[in-house]
């Protein structure tokens, strides 16, 4: 492991960091090994990772001098934070800071840094079309992450801005395909007529893998990535064939999921009228094409919908 560059994986037991550790140790004649960073190394996922192979190392993105300590000797680190752990833009402020300095501080030549547009440059945040979250956000999970990205850029740290998408998997987490009250399967998402790029999460690392591998060309470049740009019929057509049984798309408005009451509702409301809002920049600025010919593994959702098919609990 001492011969490779070191990539230090943050959220290395999470979605996007898991993906990511993943990707590099599925790799093992690579030119990189893992050093997955974690609150918790004796974790279960932790202790999988190192099973695998992977040095497990603890820090906190709260305590910038533990991730100095940790990034030691490294050549390059994926970032990610997790807003929804603690719904608060102010804390995940912090911890992008701290990521930023603590990569300054130990002289890594390559960050990824997995970030979200700032949806106030394109819907002004005093705007009357939805409401103003944590004081000055319109999609505070996105606009923190977006604001995030001058730290990297006023540290020096050399950086590519990974701009990420809905993952597919958020179908059986976070909006998941459910059972309507005529018996039905139903996908519920507020996105009318207009089409939602999504991504599988294993991919987010796959197409990291190859950014490091590739270096120097993505440093400093804003790359916007998904895997297929679909309208909610089409998902649910899809997910018809896949689960053997008729999905019907029932979109919300956007107030109505605003108002469903769990946290973070607001913002996931106002997500997704940010994704139609701005349908054509988003979805025009991921160029699944072009992203394959990066990335050839990238999976459609057809592809990742076979493969996930038991996820559903319908």
């Amino acid at each position: 492991m001492s011969e490779k560059k070191i990539i230090a994986v943050f959220g290395a037991t999470g979605a996007q960091g898991g993906g990511m550790a993943r990707a590099i140790l599925a790799d093992p004649d690579g030119e990189f090994a893992v050093r997955a960073i974690t609150r918790n190394p004796q974790s279960e996922k932790a202790q999988e990772l190192a099973k695998a192979g992977a040095e497990v190392v603890a820090a906190d993105l709260d305590d910038r001098e533990s991730l100095v300590k940790a990034l030691q000797g490294a050549y390059g680190a994926f970032a990610v934070t997790n807003y929804w752990e603690y719904i608060s833009v102010e804390r995940e402020q912090t911890q992008i800071a701290n990521l930023a300095s603590a990569s300054k501080a130990a002289g890594l030549k390559h960050v990824i840094w997995s970030t979200l547009p700032d949806s106030r440059d394109e819907i002004p945040v005093d705007n009357d079309r939805m409401p103003t979250l944590e004081g000055t956000y319109n999609v505070p999970h996105f606009d923190g992450k977006g604001e995030g990205n001058a730290y990297f850029t006023e540290a020096g740290v050399p950086t590519t801005f990974l701009n990420t998408t809905l993952y597919w998997e958020d179908f059986y987490t976070f909006f998941p395909v459910t059972r309507a009250d005529d018996g039905k399967l139903a996908l519920t998402v507020p996105m009318g007529e207009r089409k939602l790029s999504g991504i599988a999460v294993d991919d987010i690392g796959g197409i990291s893998l190859v950014i490091f591998k590739r270096g120097e060309e993505f440093i400093g470049k804003s790359l916007h990535i998904g895997g297929e740009n679909l309208t909610g019929e089409q998902y649910a057509a899809q997910l018809s064939k896949t689960l053997g049984e008729e999905v019907v798309y029932r979109p919300m408005t956007f107030d109505a999921f605003r108002a469903l009451g769990f946290p973070g509702a607001e913002d996931l409301g106002n997500m997704f009228q940010f994704y139609y809002e701005t349908e054509k920049n988003f979805v025009g600025s991921r160029d699944t094409e072009s992203l394959r010919k990066l990335y050839p593994g990238l999976q459609d959702f057809a592809t990742w919908a076979e493969q996930h098919k038991d996820q559903f609990s319908v």
